[in-house]
């Protein structure tokens, strides 16, 4: 059925496109616009409201994607039944996948290693960890002990360019979000504190951001990442503390930032005293420019784990300073969580300490890299942007798809990805892509066959949805 509405949007705030989608939330979530009902054409709507009509479009688009909204081409839009945003559900659909509640489908949600002989190095260091000095087990962990534990860790660093770094300029953390978040602790000051990201971003910076209560603030940027002019203007507007960069792989386009760019941000983070947080956790191969720890070392903090190359079951990660500051960092970790777990710590020390594990990680990789060159050749007719060493691929889609709406279709075939709405934030403006990655837990010909739905899918986009 048809309906007279027409909000007033003095009592929202934000831009008038950002005012006409709070108040469509508010009408439905209150029940003056039901399931089912009709909304008003655009043009009607933006002259009751006296804006114009791609702001009220802009607004329907973006309820449409999110699935609030459903558009029926010749019919109108719609308030859909399904009211709850696929932004606001991927955290649950996400922890079903790994509990294994999923019914047969496929989740290409997150990189899963595939066993290329790292289950049973965790089974031979668990057996050698049982025969230690059982005290070990029955205290606290202290600096001292882990001492080891940092050593193989600035061994496995040992090929990055990651300038002047000491065993003790490292600390153990629950993984690479565990190391955003003490960074970001050890970093930020006062009520309401400044940070800027790439308008496509790892949504851990995010969430890791929220806690310490930080405002978020998207910057522009281009195949190489985040553009310096950009972070320029945005630097003269706000008032920031840090920078969150992942230039070896981009997440989610999986870009890679070349030297160049490093260098031209670096500048205006000095002229705007702006710490960088690099996020080095889906690098699989060697690095290919020096990282900022190396370029800026009195204001760049470095982290990354083992969850990417070996396996996240261990939640091992580690953070690295600038110079001058491991103190806060350790400060940050000791008064968060005293230490990483005894036993985790020197499971870490003997897989890490082990002289076969670098080729044990180049075996992963190589065979990550075959499920990247399957996707490819079946998807590489489409707009793909892959590496056989990165871990997923970014998928821009072609005309008749959203990524909202696709990703429920992909869904609907048992095929669980990502849309780019969850890389950006949430006033953010995404591009009608997706983000998949290789799930190593299952077959190659498994594999193939979701790429082969999501191809199907791909081939035969539905009508033209008009607004």
């Amino acid at each position: 059925m048809d309906t007279i509405w027409a909000p007033d949007l003095s009592d929202y705030a934000g831009a008038k496109y950002q005012k006409v989608v709070a108040a469509l939330r508010e009408g439905i979530s209150s029940g003056a616009l039901a399931v089912g009902v009709k909304l008003p054409p655009v043009r009607e709507l933006a002259w009751q409201l006296s804006i114009t009509p791609g702001t009220v479009a802009r607004a329907y688009t973006i309820l449409t994607e999110e699935g609030v909204l459903e558009a029926a081409v010749g019919r109108g839009t719609f308030v859909a039944a399904a009211k709850t945003p696929i932004l606001d559900d991927v955290w649950s659909r996400e922890t079903k996948v790994l509990l294994g509640d999923t019914e047969g489908d496929i989740s290409l949600f997150s990189p899963r290693m595939p066993d290329m002989g790292q289950i049973e190095a965790l089974r031979a260091a668990c057996r050698e960890m049982a025969d230690m000095d059982p005290l070990k087990f029955l205290n606290y962990p202290t600096r001292d002990a882990y001492r080891p534990v940092r050593q193989v860790v600035l061994d496995w660093l040992s090929d990055l360019h990651l300038g002047q770094l000491r065993e003790s300029d490292i600390v153990l953390t629950h993984g690479g979000q565990s190391s955003i978040c003490v960074v970001m602790q050890a970093i930020l000051s006062g009520p309401r504190p400044v940070l800027f990201v790439e308008e496509l971003s790892y949504a851990g910076f995010r969430r890791a951001a929220e806690l310490m209560r930080a405002e978020v603030v998207a910057v522009e940027m281009d195949e190489h990442g985040m553009r310096a002019d950009a972070l320029e203007r945005m630097a003269r507007n706000h008032i920031g503390q840090a920078i969150c960069l992942t230039p070896e792989v981009q997440n989610p386009t999986g870009g890679f930032m070349p030297l160049e760019r490093r260098k031209e941000l670096i500048r205006v983070c000095e002229r705007h005293d702006l710490q960088i947080i690099e996020d080095d956790c889906y690098r699989m191969g060697s690095a290919r420019a020096q990282a900022f720890r190396a370029l800026a070392p009195d204001r760049s903090w470095h982290v990354s784990s083992i969850s990417k190359s070996l396996t996240p079951a261990l939640r091992i990660g580690w953070a690295l300073a600038p110079q001058g500051r491991s103190s806060d960092l350790r400060r940050a970790a000791e008064y968060g969580y005293f230490g990483v777990a005894q036993p985790v710590a020197e499971l870490t020390r003997i897989l890490l300490g082990d002289p076969g594990v670098k080729q044990l990680a180049d075996r992963i990789r190589a065979r990550m890299g075959e499920y990247v060159r399957a996707a490819v050749n079946v998807l590489g007719r489409y707009d793909l942007s892959w590496d056989a060493e990165v871990p997923f691929l970014w998928l821009n889609l072609p005309s008749g798809w959203r990524a909202a709406a696709f990703c429920r279709a992909a869904e609907r075939e048992g095929v669980q990805i990502r849309s780019a709405d969850e890389f950006c934030l949430r006033d953010g403006r995404a591009p009608h892509a997706v983000r998949f990655a290789v799930n190593g837990h299952i077959s190659l010909d498994r594999f193939e066959e979701a790429m082969q739905r999501l191809r199907r899918l791909l081939d035969n986009p539905p009508e033209q949805i008009s607004v």
